[in-house]
């Protein structure tokens, strides 16, 4: 990212600041060492405080913010201007010049911040998908995304457009009969398909048969999001998760029709990815959301390993399981993901990156950095709310383009 600031300031405006408020206004805007530098010369003095708001100028919109007494501005070995931060400054690299005229000082900054300085360290187990030069839609997958019911058809777009902006080559989206006007009209980019439903809105076991064709000929499905809670639904899950030959992302109401048939979780197998939050592990396991969140990473691996199965246990720090015991936590800490709909995002993530090839483990891990890397850039430049969950969808194939090009 680049940016660029210019300011100008008249000398006589410092001059007078400086004759007001003497060291009151000198040690708040400038450092011991320009002090010494200027030793009094207003003109100095202006030109450090121009080249000080234009760089505070840069940062503008960036999440990033040093006050004028932390941008420091000396000559360097060839006399011309230098800037320093004074603090973290987040691979920020900033030149600056300044010039006099009649006496006004105006300077120029220019900011550029490298993308890839801006990530958290990844977990061992992130890894992009590679993206061939001869490669087409086929090389990358296809997605079949069961989603939505009457009043929830958002998650439907998030989890199955997530799919495609994380690179699957074709998304499939099946949804109920009524909703489906909705969805062809929203996803554009996404193959919205009708099938059957049993009551409005509401997708039921009438249309098992039918999914399951479909989901022999895809690389992955995602089940479960905004799905509704119709009996005849949460039968059509369960089986879909018993008895589907790809592999699946479980979420949300998919999740709530393996709670409501215990003896079914250990069947699942380890092609199979669930993505709990705390209290829907809890209804999974008979525990409370306070005893899962009082050894989180315990928690989450009991669960792989029982139901032979890999395990997000979502929320900060995100706890990845799989049934060999193998273990992962994210780095990041994002209140801004604390939104409605973020969670299908994920869903949709991870299930495009195992239609690009990835295994169940991998694309949860690599899943859940990307999802929580987005927040994070963008949470810099809204601060830690007022992020929605379609936010993300652009951000994502940016957070990995960095990672491809080398960003860990």
């Amino acid at each position: 990212m680049q940016r660029i600031g210019v300011d100008a300031v008249s000398v006589d405006r410092i001059a007078l600041a400086v004759r007001r408020s003497g060291p009151g206004f000198l040690n708040k805007v400038y450092t011991a060492a320009e002090l010494a530098y200027c030793a009094g010369n207003d003109e100095r003095l202006a030109g450090r405080w121009a080249a000080k708001e234009a760089v505070i100028k840069c940062f503008d919109g960036t999440g990033i913010c040093f006050p004028r007494r932390r941008i420091e501005v000396l000559p360097g070995p060839n006399g011309a201007p230098r800037a320093r931060l004074l603090g973290d400054d987040k691979g920020a690299q900033v030149e600056v010049s300044i010039t006099h005229h009649s006496r006004l000082a105006v300077a120029t900054a220019h900011l550029e911040i490298s993308e890839g300085g801006t990530m958290l360290p990844a977990p061992d187990a992130v890894v992009i998908p590679r993206r061939p030069k001869d490669a087409h839609k086929g090389t990358f997958g296809t997605a079949v995304v069961l989603a939505g019911s009457l009043g929830l058809t958002g998650a439907a777009y998030l989890s199955s457009t997530a799919a495609a902006r994380t690179g699957a080559g074709l998304v499939r989206l099946l949804v109920a009969d009524s909703i489906y006007p909705i969805l062809a009209a929203k996803c554009t980019e996404v193959m919205a398909t009708p099938v059957p439903e049993v009551a409005p809105g509401a997708v039921g076991h009438a249309a098992y048969d039918s999914i399951l064709r479909q989901l022999a000929t895809a690389e992955v499905g995602i089940i479960g999001p905004g799905l509704g809670r119709d009996r005849s639904t949460w039968r059509l899950a369960l089986d879909l998760a018993l008895h589907a030959k790809c592999p699946l992302v479980i979420d949300a109401d998919g999740l709530n029709a393996l709670a409501d048939s215990p003896r079914a979780k250990g069947k699942l197998g380890k092609s199979r990815v669930l993505t709990p939050h705390p209290g829907e592990l809890a209804r999974l396991t008979g525990k409370t959301a306070d005893a899962i969140n009082s050894d989180r990473t315990a928690a989450a691996r009991k669960a792989a390993r029982e139901w032979g199965a890999v395990v997000v246990l979502k929320g900060a720090r995100t706890v990845v399981a799989d049934p060999e015991g193998r273990t992962s936590e994210d780095p990041h800490e994002v209140p801004a993901l604390a939104s409605g709909g973020t969670g299908d995002v994920l869903s949709g993530i991870i299930g495009g990156l195992i239609a690009q090839g990835s295994d169940p483990f991998s694309a949860a891990v690599t899943g859940v950095y990307v999802h929580a890397a987005a927040g994070r850039r963008i949470s810099q430049r809204l601060g830690d709310s007022g992020l929605l969950a379609g936010d993300l969808l652009p951000e994502i194939p940016l957070v990995m383009n960095i990672l491809r090009v080398g960003g860990l």
